[in-house]
């Protein structure tokens, strides 16, 4: 077996080193691993075994780890290289799928070699570039980004149009503005970065450790209590391990768990109308309360009825908000019109900040605000709200593979859930 000449190194945590991973290289991979030696890999893609040869000993020098042995018989993949290849393949169907959406609702040519053009983009740095513009619409605020010159991008933009016969972007005296093909390739190639990005992290974890970054959509009701707790926890035991949290609306989120951005979305669950291309997950039950400072006049009414109700100020999340909509159905199963509120909000310090300094009301989950329940400046009143019961948990995108940093955390946030008496765990 030949000496290895890639010494090992630590892979970064972060997921810079992603995009320098060259598409061409990991194509080849992907061609000798079927194959099984240099020369069949070379005669399926067409080039010369030296630059298969030479794609190969490159990959394996940015990663720092053999992703084969080399055998008299030809090359045969080791444990490195399975993890790869996991990703290579998936890699292979994203852009697959690109081409196909390309082709039906993009304007390219069914002819085009998508595989070979996607592949002369070089590397996952070039797939941010055109996934940045797409969002940010700005070629002087993506040149900054990336580091990169405003002709660098100019010209990579154009090959990459010229090669699939399409426009990506219009282009105006405001800017640039993605066409339909342009929505496509960069929807697709965020999905190949994410990937991309979790090759380190897979690696890494094979040997151990725990690293990479964790995307997290946070929804409100995991922010207060589950979500910090199951970070400090895992962090504690991965100090390499690092955690964004991402605080939208749902529908903005959902977008971005399509896209790759983000790995799953923490939260309350969607209707399977609302939800149907994602994959849910309950881990508890949870139910609105009516909430209101300590020493609330109604904090002392031996009864409270909807007239006291309405009587009352609210402060209410916006309209469309699940805390919202469960109230409302509630009302309206009663026979009752809802309470017209003082204040939406869907700024859980404005909340908090409006009941301690007021009489509102407001109609959350407790698990929201427990910290001020727990100590007292917050009390649920005696108004039970059976009828608004809903499950929180997890949305993954179906037949996504997430970072084992990211399946660590799930396993974390369902311990914190099953540790703590006041959730009603999912069975």
């Amino acid at each position: 077996m030949q000496q290895d000449s890639h010494p090992h190194k630590v892979i970064e945590p972060r997921h810079t080193d992603a995009l320098e991973i060259n598409l061409r290289h990991l194509r080849s991979f992907s061609a000798v691993a079927a194959a099984g030696s240099v020369s069949g890999a070379a005669e399926a893609l067409y080039r010369v075994p030296s630059g298969v040869t030479r794609s190969i000993s490159e990959l394996e020098g940015a990663l720092g780890r053999p992703l084969f042995d080399r055998q008299a018989r030809g090359m045969a993949i080791n444990s490195y290289g399975e993890l790869v290849l996991v990703r290579a393949r998936r890699i292979e169907r994203e852009f697959e799928d690109a081409r196909a959406q390309l082709v039906a609702r993009g304007g390219t040519g069914a002819s085009t070699d998508v595989h070979s053009l996607f592949g002369s983009i070089l590397n996952g740095r070039r797939l941010a570039v055109i996934a940045s513009l797409a969002e940010k619409r700005n070629m002087p605020a993506v040149a900054r980004e990336f580091g990169i010159t405003q002709p660098g991008i100019s010209a990579a933009l154009k090959a990459l149009e010229d090669g699939l016969g399409v426009a990506l972007f219009d282009r105006s005296a405001r800017g640039l503005a993605p066409t339909q093909a342009g929505e496509i390739a960069a929807f697709y190639f965020k999905r190949v970065l994410a990937e991309l990005r979790h090759i380190g992290p897979d690696i890494a974890a094979s040997e151990g450790t725990l690293q990479g970054t964790v995307h997290v959509g946070a929804l409100p009701l995991g922010r207060t209590r589950i979500l910090p707790l199951a970070v400090a926890s895992l962090l504690a035991r991965h100090p390499l391990l690092h955690v964004t949290t991402v605080e939208s609306p749902y529908d903005a989120l959902a977008a971005s768990l399509r896209s790759g951005d983000i790995d799953f979305i923490l939260g309350a669950l969607r209707h399977a109308d609302e939800a149907r291309d994602l994959q849910q997950q309950a881990l508890f039950e949870d139910r609105i309360s009516v909430i209101a400072r300590a020493g609330h006049p109604l904090a002392l009414e031996p009864r409270i009825d909807f007239d006291t109700l309405r009587r009352a100020t609210w402060a209410l999340s916006r309209r469309g908000s699940p805390s919202r909509e469960l109230i409302e159905r509630f009302f309206s199963q009663a026979n009752q019109s809802l309470p017209e509120p003082a204040v939406e909000t869907g700024d859980l310090a404005v909340l908090r900040g409006l009941l301690l300094e007021s009489d509102m009301l407001t109609a959350i989950s407790a698990h929201q605000l427990h910290y001020e329940i727990r100590d007292g400046s917050l009390v649920v009143l005696d108004f039970p709200l059976e009828q608004t019961k809903r499950q929180i948990g997890l949305t993954q995108r179906p037949g996504a593979f997430p970072s084992p940093g990211a399946r660590a955390l799930m396993q974390e946030i369902g311990g914190v859930v099953a540790s703590l008496p006041d959730f009603h765990t999912q069975t």
